[in-house]
């Protein structure tokens, strides 16, 4: 990959004429034998407010300002040797200019980085000057132009760059580099060892900025990054700058319940606060959350107050009303400070985003459930918006808002039971609707497409053919009773993961060794199908083995008692340090020969465990390339076996749809898991494990329902 370099001699016609050959001639060698640039790179800018003599409109006047930078530096012979400080130049249109090149530059001050001796502010690195005054924001062509700059420098360059990448300012008193300083570090945009994310928000990294100064000195504050991009450690930061100023100490990285108390106590809306740290704060979150608010901190600004007014309404807030306006605001507030949206965000649902506004007007303004708190309205049914819901849910059923918690308890089972299979008007009709068009589209098989919920559906008490035959092919899907109507067992379906665990399934999964007697009595309970573990990564002598993995004989005393197995695979599948893509090749071996010793017929499908709440970053970072490893390995020998993914409804999702998972076994009993919340079954969904009980005293069963027409499972064994 080579970058495209200007010479000197494309900005030196600029510079004064007597100085046009030493301009244009290449740069000169560097005599200083400590001359290595081990370290990295030092990133600087134009500096100075000059909004109208060097806006760089094109790139004649960039090369121009290059000139100027060019004469300045030459008449300070004893600071920067007679020529041009910096090593390259980039201007905002992606050019990157030569200046001392890959000889000994005089820009980054002298000294030593870190007081390491070897690493010598000159000596040791770079110095890379971006075309932009201290009024100016980066382009992204500037930034890509910098992050390949830096590859270049890293692999390519006749002296080779070290990893760091360090702001001018770095241990020395300069606002060098202005509005760069945000991208001057490892790991941002311009690194290019990380990903690119684009441009930051300079509003933002001032917040950072101003909240690390400001509290860097209350009990217990941790310092937020400063980098320009909204995140939790940044809003978490805030909050504790909330908590100081109203005498929380020491401060934690929590808005609680003292915190939310603290700013009902103190009862003042932003437009009446006349603490500036306080706006700073208010106007820092508002930045955060995408909101155009007052550009001078401390200042609570029209600006400040439209975009506090637009949050109010994008949560279904009203602000007009004053009541609702002062009563809300320890709500918004905390809002405020997480990382909640209230704008729809990108592929974002306007009508679940309507249904959420409606829980936060009804639920929180209106009827005030005591442990409700906002809701998101970003168009997304997640964690938070199904705990809201089921709050929702347990006042329309009758349960007394002061002993509502969101949880599916035995409580809410039987409002369900009972008022929620009656017939529905009104606000529970409401919820039961919502609660279809969450779980929508609804997979259909033999090819036809997807049986979407009509959102018309969800704002009338009348019992469309729509809102019908979408329930009946929901409840198909799910192999649940298809009644077309809002039973208990249709309503537990719809709300979490495990559904009614008092359902009867044909399957179940254990960690217990199936006897001859074991056998019968699965088969008398009506089980026709049990998943195994094809091996354990523990030996017997460790105090954590479990006995767990199919016993020698095993396969074919289950098959005698009339049942079918399921191979499991997992060695220690509770960690996300287990998932790598040599981990997964080295168990993908490991199983095909465990199913070849137990004489597994081919074209069985292996399930592979993550049996925990895998995030939707760490799917991408490690789950992800776990089960490619696992695939290669298995196509190693011929795909005599598939792989399946065992896992939350989102993983089974991602995997299968991502990596080519054949079958999922999903853990719907773990209905806690952020990846179960908001995530309908995946399409090739096998075996849904329900509910976890003791089957006979010391031996525990998990109850799967099994699908029809989904994986056969093991029914014959091959000859040894």
């Amino acid at each position: 990959m080579t970058v495209t370099i200007y010479n000197r001699a494309t900005w030196a016609p600029y510079v004064a004429e007597e100085h046009w050959e030493h301009a244009a001639a290449a740069p000169e060698p560097s005599d200083n034998p400590n001359w290595n640039p081990i370290g990295g790179v030092f990133i600087h800018y134009r500096g100075g407010f000059n909004p109208i003599g060097n806006d760089y409109e094109n790139e004649t006047a960039c090369r121009k300002d290059i000139a100027e930078i060019y004469e300045d530096h030459r008449g300070n012979t004893e600071k920067f040797d007679g020529d041009i400080g910096y090593n390259f130049l980039i201007c905002r249109h992606g050019n990157i200019y030569e200046g001392r090149g890959y000889e000994r530059g005089e820009a980054n001050a002298a000294g030593y980085v870190d007081d390491d001796l070897s690493l010598g502010r000159n000596a040791a690195f770079y110095s890379i000057c971006g075309l932009m005054r201290s009024n100016h924001t980066a382009t992204e062509d500037m930034l890509r132009a910098y992050r390949e700059l830096i590859r270049h420098l890293r692999e390519e360059a006749p002296r080779r760059a070290g990893s760091r990448i360090l702001p001018h300012s770095y241990q020395f008193e300069t606002q060098c580099p202005g509005n760069l300083t945000m991208y001057a570090q490892m790991g941002s945009t311009i690194d290019p060892a990380a990903p690119w994310t684009g441009l930051a928000d300079i509003y933002v990294y001032d917040t950072q900025r101003r909240v690390n100064a400001t509290y860097a000195s209350a009990p217990g504050y941790r310092q937020c990054p400063q980098n320009g991009r909204t995140g939790w450690p940044t809003v978490l930061s805030l909050t504790q700058g909330l908590q100081h100023e109203h005498g929380i100490s020491p401060t934690v990285q929590n808005f609680g319940p003292g915190t939310f108390d603290a700013v009902r106590r103190r009862g003042t809306l932003p437009l009446y606060e006349f603490n500036p740290d306080l706006i700073g704060i208010y106007n820092g979150a508002l930045w955060c959350k995408g909101y155009w608010t007052s550009v001078v901190p401390t200042l609570w600004t029209s600006d400040s107050e439209a975009a506090l007014q637009a949050l109010y309404g994008d949560a279904g807030l009203s602000y007009s009303n004053a009541s609702t306006r002062y009563d809300m605001w320890p709500h918004v507030a905390r809002a405020l400070l997480r990382m909640d949206q209230f704008r729809l965000v990108p592929n974002g649902d306007g009508n679940i985003r309507h249904i959420q506004q409606r829980l936060n007007s009804r639920y929180v303004a209106g009827i005030g459930i005591p442990a409700m708190g906002l809701v998101p309205c970003d168009g997304y049914y997640s964690r938070d918006v199904q705990q809201g819901f089921m709050m929702a849910l347990q006042y329309e059923l009758g349960i007394p808002p002061e002993s509502i918690n969101g949880y599916f308890g035995p409580g809410t089972q039987a409002g369900l039971r009972g008022r929620g299979s009656a017939g529905l008007t009104g606000d529970l009709r409401h919820l039961f609707r919502s609660a279809c068009y969450f779980n929508s589209p609804v997979p259909m098989s033999d090819g036809q497409p997807p049986v979407a919920y009509n959102p018309a559906d969800i704002d009338t008490d009348a019992e469309t053919s729509t809102h019908v035959e979408w329930l009946r092919a929901f409840q198909r899907f799910s192999q649940i009773p298809v009644t077309g109507t809002n039973d208990y067992t249709t309503w537990a379906q719809l709300l979490v993961s495990s559904g009614d665990t008092d359902r009867p399934a044909a399957g179940c999964d254990c960690i217990t060794e199936i006897t001859p007697d074991r056998g019968r009595q699965l088969r008398s309970a009506g089980y026709q199908i049990v998943g195994r573990y094809l091996d354990e990564h523990l030996p017997p002598d460790d105090p954590y083995y479990l006995g767990k993995a199919l016993k020698p004989g095993e396969p074919q005393t289950i098959l005698d008692a009339g049942l079918r197995f399921f191979p499991i695979f997992q060695y220690n599948g509770t960690q996300l340090g287990n998932f790598t893509y040599s981990k997964g090749y080295d168990q993908g071996r490991a199983a095909h020969h465990k199913a070849v010793e137990h004489r597994i017929p081919p074209d069985t499908c292996i399930y592979f465990a993550v049996d925990y709440d895998a995030m939707d970053t760490e799917i991408d970072s490690n789950i992800k390339p776990y089960f490619q490893g696992v695939g290669d390995a298995l196509a190693e020998f011929g795909n005599r076996y598939s792989f399946g993914v065992y896992g939350s409804r989102n993983v089974c999702s991602r995997v299968s749809r991502e990596v080519g998972a054949r079958w999922s076994l999903v853990s719907g009993m773990s209905w806690g898991f952020s990846g179960n919340l908001g995530f309908s079954l995946p399409e090739n969904w096998s075996f849904n494990q329900i509910r976890e009980y003791e089957f006979q005293p010391g031996w525990g069963l998990d109850h799967d329902v099994w699908r029809q027409g989904a994986d056969p499972g093991v029914s014959t064994l091959v000859s040894s």
